[in-house]
């Protein structure tokens, strides 16, 4: 099936590239004019500077695409920005014989701090705080015998760094916890949706049939059973929320995108088949003479696991019509504990005599030895079955969440 996508982008950082992409610009014009006002007056090497600066002008106008979102700037793009600031701190000594008598700009001056902020922007505060160190570093080594003032310079481009950081993380924390809410929003608009469409046509169209065939009587009334079965089972298929559509959250670093995804059920993802709701698999036994009670959230299993374990369950429904008889009422209940998967079948019919089980063995119908039995040992499960003549059966069946074995094989 072909899959449809629609990805929607909502950066709340990405003001803050524009942003450095502005205060880089700047920077570089600030300190290329800081350099041609103190020419004649400051730098005894006026070569080194000249060099400096042309470099520094031309790396900053041909990275600008690099800072315009997190996915342009790359690990080596700010491992070599940092560079080109440090070297232009190294520099300034050798051009202004006097740098590390007074406290004046740096070649590079506050166009440092823009390689800075982008590891802040791109990492949050750790890596913030990392290239905030070798600027701080490179100040003290530039100046020989800092000052008060150089210390409280590099200190305040510690911290704000850090700061800014540290506000990008919250950001992106609360840009995931706002695209959780709209997943869950949509995935609620498009089951009400649904359900308004199945209720307007399907579910009335099946209990007309139902209503009609009834009152004809003979075979349409047999047809009117079926019919009143299966808008049941549509019923509890739609209410239990069962939507196709994927929505996926994905990193900030590569966009900060909320990706909405259409697919087959049986397509594969990225990482090998999705978990599948095992909901999906058991709603459609609902009907007038089987209840099906679930959670409300689903339950996940992966893909073969699930199937086999709807089968068993088949299984044990069709050995309640067999052996309890067509007017025999079923129920079915789903447990989702943290680490298991139970599934209970119980009947009202009147029950397995004991050691019948072993007679229909020896017999070589192996029904329940192999339908319902063999699928939960492959599955690394258990299946239990009481029955009180009488009093109707229970089988009880008991899947791991990490299921081993063949049949599990596909997680």
């Amino acid at each position: 099936m072909a899959k449809r996508e629609r990805v929607v982008r909502m950066s709340v950082e990405q003001p803050l590239w524009r942003a450095l992409t502005a205060y880089r610009l700047l920077t570089m014009v600030y300190a290329i004019l800081l350099a041609t006002f103190g020419w004649e007056k400051k730098y005894e090497r006026p070569w080194v500077a000249v060099t400096f600066l042309a470099v520094m002008a031309v790396w900053t106008l041909a990275t600008l695409p690099k800072v315009a979102n997190a996915a342009s700037c790359t690990k080596r793009f700010l491992g070599a920005d940092l560079v080109i600031a440090l070297v232009g701190i190294l520099l300034t000594p050798l051009a202004d014989f006097d740098a590390q008598h007074f406290d004046g700009p740096t070649l590079p001056s506050i166009w440092t701090a823009g390689s800075v902020l982008a590891f802040a922007i791109k990492g949050g505060w750790r890596w913030a705080a990392l290239a905030s160190t070798f600027v701080a570093v490179a100040n003290i080594i530039e100046r020989g015998e800092p000052s008060r003032d150089t210390f409280h310079n590099v200190l305040l481009v510690w911290v704000a760094s850090i700061a800014i950081g540290y506000v990008v993380e919250v950001a992106r924390a609360s840009e995931r916890t706002l695209a959780r809410a709209l997943e869950i929003e949509a995935a609620t608009r498009e089951r009400e949706r649904l359900a308004r469409d199945i209720h307007d046509s399907v579910l009335q169209v099946l209990a007309m049939v139902q209503r009609r065939g009834t009152a004809l009587g003979g075979e349409a009334a047999e047809l009117g059973r079926m019919a009143g079965e299966q808008e049941v089972a549509l019923r509890t298929l739609v209410s239990s929320g069962l939507v196709p559509t994927t929505r996926v959250s994905e990193d900030i670093s590569e966009g900060a995108v909320v990706r909405t995804v259409e697919v087959d059920d049986q397509e594969d993802g990225p990482s090998g088949p999705a978990d599948c709701d095992l909901r999906a698999l058991l709603a459609p036994h609902a009907g007038s003479r089987v209840s099906f009670a679930e959670p409300g959230a689903p339950v996940l299993l992966a893909p073969a696991a699930a199937q086999e374990l709807a089968a068993a369950v088949s299984a044990a429904l069709d050995n309640v019509r067999v052996h309890a008889g067509q007017d025999a009422q079923a129920w079915i209940l789903v447990e989702d504990w943290p680490d298991e998967v139970i599934v209970t079948v119980r009947d009202d019919g009147p029950g397995i005599p004991e050691g019948r089980l072993v007679q229909a063995e020896g017999e070589g119908r192996m029904g329940v030895a192999l339908s319902i039995r063999g699928r939960l040992r492959d599955l690394g499960g258990t299946a239990e079955l009481i029955s009180v003549p009488g009093q109707g059966t229970e089988v009880e069946l008991k899947v791991p969440k990490v299921s081993r074995g063949k049949a599990g094989s596909g997680r």
